[in-house]
């Protein structure tokens, strides 16, 4: 079956459920892969990512949903208790609602776990589509911060692929590089992983927790940077804001943004602007070394 039959069969009941203070946008992927999972079930995961996201804005705001195919590195996929897969095909729930902390989001599969007042949820939504998407083969990564949403983003292992030919592509080597990467992160795990990939494929890297940091080590860094990869959420200041101070002493550095939203999500929000270089978070260490090179070639 097709997510996009899912998401199109609900859009009528999910406009009367959200209420008009929350906009409705989705955006399906017209060339999405099948994937083998039961027809109600699915719904049951999207309505219960519905509701939850309406309860997270009070006050009003936007829910997009989105479908795309993915890639994921078959040991990544494995260490998230799925499918050893390479293809997957993702759904993806974006609100612009409260956010979450991470002791919250560390919590909130547990069976009963709620953060809503007395008497108005069970706190067993999130557990049962935790239970669909492991029972489907696929895992769910989400991605949060306080008072800036959240994005769910659910993997089921696609079925119709012709792998062997998509395989090989994805598997041809990274060519290698010796330019020098500015990198902007606020997760230490993230900026630990990424600055080790990108100097064992050949990069100086300078990083920084935040915009601000950022700033200094441009302005004390003698040579030249060729790159910025910075995440769109940062305290202080945003990934862009850094982006647009950057350009004005280094015109000629190249922008790479990331960030656990989606691309869309970040568009629809107005943070980014459509085709600006972008990668999604979670990704793999061949996919930020080819989304680097990608971004320096261009």
């Amino acid at each position: 079956m097709s997510l996009n039959a899912v998401v199109d069969g609900l859009q009528k009941i999910l406009r009367r459920v959200l209420g008009e203070d929350v906009e409705l946008a989705a955006s399906p992927a017209p060339d999405l892969g099948a994937v083998r999972a039961d027809m109600g079930q699915l719904e049951q995961v999207l309505m219960n990512l519905a509701v939850n996201a309406r309860d997270a804005m009070p006050t009003g705001g936007k829910l997009t949903i989105e479908t795309a195919n993915v890639e994921h590195d078959p040991d990544f996929a494995r260490a998230q208790g799925a499918a050893a897969v390479r293809q997957f095909v993702m759904l993806a729930v974006t609100d612009t609602g409260v956010g979450m902390d991470e002791a919250t989001k560390a919590r909130i599969f547990e069976p009963f776990f709620t953060t809503k007042a007395p008497g108005k949820g069970t706190g067993l939504g999130l557990a049962t589509v935790y239970g669909i998407v492991q029972q489907s083969g696929g895992f769910i990564w989400v991605y949060s911060e306080p008072g800036r949403g959240t994005t769910f983003k659910i993997y089921l292992p696609r079925v119709d692929a012709a792998a062997e030919g998509v395989a090989a592509a994805a598997l041809a080597p990274v060519a290698r590089g010796r330019e020098t990467v500015l990198f902007a992160e606020d997760s230490a795990a993230v900026r630990a992983v990424g600055k080790q990939v990108l100097e064992r494929q050949g990069y100086t890297v300078l990083e920084a927790p935040d915009g601000e940091v950022a700033v200094h080590l441009a302005q004390r860094h003698s040579g030249p940077i060729h790159l910025l990869l910075t995440d769109v959420v940062m305290p202080g200041m945003s990934g862009r804001q850094l982006a647009d101070q950057l350009a004005r002493t280094r015109p000629d550095t190249k922008v790479l943004y990331a960030s656990g939203y989606t691309g869309d999500a970040v568009v629809r929000h107005g943070v980014l602007e459509d085709g600006t270089p972008y990668l999604q978070k979670p990704f793999t260490p061949e996919s930020l070394a080819r989304k680097v090179r990608e971004v320096l070639d261009a």
